[in-house]
C-alpha cells in the first residue's frame, strides 16, 4: 500500500489520487482528518440502518466522519462547532439539512447545534443519546435526503408509501 501511495502523489503534494476500501467504507489514502468515529458505535449503527433504508444511498468517510449521500451528501454522523475559540465535539450526533421552517423550530431545541462550516448553509446538528426518538431522526434524514437527492430517487421513495 505504501508504494501505491507514493506513486499516486505528485512531488510535494499532500493529496492522494487513489482511495482505499476498508470495512466497506472508502478512505482517502492520505487522510487530512483522522477517523472521528467508532465502528462499533450503536448510534452510528442505527443511523446507518435508517439512512440505508433510503433509495440509492451510499456511505463514505468525509473529514473523518461518516457521510451519507446519493449524488450529494444528505447527512453526516458527528460534528463540531467552535465555542469561545475552542472546538466542541459532538461525536454522537447527526448533521442534516432541514427545510428553513423546520430549521428554525429545531434550533429552539437544546439537543441541536449549528455545526461549523455547514451551519452557514442551513445545516443543523442533533445530539443523539439513550433517549433519542429514532422516528424523529428518520424524519430528519428523510427531509434532508429529499432536499439533496436526485428527483428519480425521491420519486422512488414516494412510490414506497
Amino acid at each position: 500500500m505504501t508504494s501505491s501511495l507514493t506513486s499516486s502523489l505528485a512531488p510535494g503534494s499532500a493529496v492522494a489520487t487513489t482511495a482505499l476500501l476498508m470495512d466497506g467504507l472508502a478512505y482517502d489514502l492520505v487522510v487530512a482528518h483522522p477517523q472521528m468515529f467508532d465502528l462499533d458505535d450503536r448510534f452510528l449503527a442505527q443511523v446507518r440502518r435508517l439512512a440505508g433504508d433510503l433509495p440509492n444511498t451510499g456511505e463514505k468517510v468525509s473529514h473523518g466522519r461518516p457521510a451519507f449521500f446519493t449524488k450529494k451528501v444528505f447527512a453526516y454522523y458527528g460534528g463540531s462547532l467552535k465555542v469561545d475559540g475552542e472546538w466542541a465535539q459532538h461525536p454522537q450526533s447527526i448533521m442534516v439539512q432541514p427545510d428553513e421552517s423546520d430549521r428554525r423550530a429545531l434550533l429552539e431545541d437544546d439537543r441541536t447545534f449549528v455545526p461549523a462550516y455547514l451551519g452557514q448553509s442551513g445545516w443543523v446538528g442533533l445530539d443523539l443519546d439513550a433517549d433519542t426518538d429514532w422516528n424523529e431522526v428518520a424524519e430528519l434524514l428523510d427531509a434532508s435526503y429529499r432536499l439533496t437527492a436526485p428527483s428519480r430517487d425521491v420519486a422512488e421513495l414516494d412510490a414506497r408509501s
